[in-house]
């Protein structure tokens, strides 16, 4: 009997195309997911700004970025909650062409260094092409999946991620992973979906809105709790209800806005170096 198909499968063929593509696009059924003309191949790495200055970001960060960098698929600003300081070392879950490594980069400065894991090769090259063209050398981007983070243990100060953990089919073993690679006392700061009114069990199964961070969005205890079992302290999911006005445009049509919402993730890792996450049973993935 065939094994069934990987999700992060259509995931990553969806992304893979979108590296291919300079501006958001609108997530229509011809055309998933969030902005431009899904038939380009070429990589014109001019960018309208307008997506991620409706999330957060400022006209001077946006600026201030390598050409390619900034492809609008954020939902917020994780950098705003991580508080980074100079000399950090930062892992970017889900780096896409780099916009919050690079500008991690500029807080953590040249004693620090800043790591972007992505799944999608195409994703990975754009962003290595756009470092070398900025000659920028305290990042790196290294291709794998979040659930196995392709970084040693108890080496990270600060996990940031923007809009990518909901995409994950194992989301427990994502903050465990979390939780492996960071120092004692460590913390992450994630912006990601969350569920605020129950989906249909359609919706959830649909390919375009869990490629469009919408069908795999989990409740904000959902969310709290595996974060919890995973062994973090000091956790805390604040519901953004303003993004829904963004959020509508992602797939027209769909009313996503109704069922999801854009969230602030705060948790930090016990200072204890030989405090271990709590025995538990599988959660909430």
């Amino acid at each position: 009997m065939a094994s069934p198909p990987d999700p992060r499968d259509t995931i990553r063929d969806n992304y893979a195309r979108r590296a291919k593509i300079a501006a958001p696009e609108t997530g229509t059924r011809s055309t998933p997911c969030c902005s431009g003309d899904a038939s380009s191949t070429v990589v014109d790495r001019t960018v309208d700004a307008t997506a991620s200055l409706a999330v957060g970001y400022t006209a001077e960060q946006l600026e201030a970025l390598p050409e390619g960098a900034d492809m609008g698929l954020g939902c917020g600003t994780p950098l705003a909650m991580a508080a980074l300081q100079p000399g950090e070392t930062v892992v970017d879950l889900g780096a896409g062409g780099g916009l919050d490594c690079f500008l991690a980069a500029e807080e953590v400065g040249p004693e620090g260094r800043v790591i972007g894991v992505d799944m999608t090769p195409e994703m990975i090259s754009r962003a290595r092409t756009s470092a070398a063209e900025a000659g920028q050398t305290n990042v790196e981007f290294r291709l794998g999946e979040i659930e196995n983070l392709p970084v040693a243990d108890a080496t990270v100060d600060v996990i940031v991620s923007n809009c990518v953990i909901n995409l994950s089919p194992d989301k427990q073993r994502v903050y465990d992973e979390c939780y492996r690679v960071l120092k004692p006392g460590g913390r992450v700061a994630f912006s990601d979906v969350v569920e605020i009114h129950p989906m249909s069990d359609e919706m959830r199964e649909d390919a375009l809105l869990n490629t469009c961070c919408v069908g795999g969005a989990r409740t904000p205890e959902a969310v709290a709790s595996m974060l919890t079992a995973a062994g973090f302290e000091e956790v805390a999911v604040k519901v953004k209800e303003d993004s829904r006005s963004f959020i509508k445009d992602w797939v027209p049509g769909s009313n996503a806005e109704d069922y999801v919402a854009a969230a602030e993730i705060t948790a930090r890792k016990s200072a204890d170096p030989n405090a271990k996450p709590p025995s538990r049973k599988a959660c909430c993935g």
